[in-house]
């Protein structure tokens, strides 16, 4: 080895056992999944933001302008307005229903 310190032992890769490069290899793979952890939200809301983005995208191209697509969009938000708002009344009154079920059992529980 160019460089090397005299007496120095180097293990080669071919001195290595096939069984020591796999265990090494999988114990790195392991270590670097365990230190780059993904929220699953932050990738939810990361591939919903990047399908946002094509979409607008294509409408864009299809209207020949950013203009002309952002005003389609802003009128299908409005149509959706009322139903995701009435949506949302209703998961919260299925999440009320459902707290006082809960607490119902556990007190005939308890």
């Amino acid at each position: 080895m160019v460089g090397g310190r005299l007496g120095d032992e180097t293990k080669t890769t071919d001195s290595l056992d096939k069984a020591d490069l796999r265990e090494a290899y999988e114990r790195g793979r392991t270590d670097e999944r365990a230190r780059r952890k993904r929220h699953p939200i932050g990738m939810t809301l990361t591939f919903a933001a990047a399908a946002v983005g094509v979409v607008i995208l294509a409408l864009a191209l299809v209207n020949g302008s950013f203009t002309a697509a952002g005003s389609q969009v802003d009128q299908g938000l409005q149509i959706a307005k009322p139903a995701a708002s009435q949506a949302a009344a209703n998961a919260g009154d299925q999440l009320r229903d459902a707290a006082a079920q809960a607490r119902a059992k556990a007190s005939n529980a308890g």
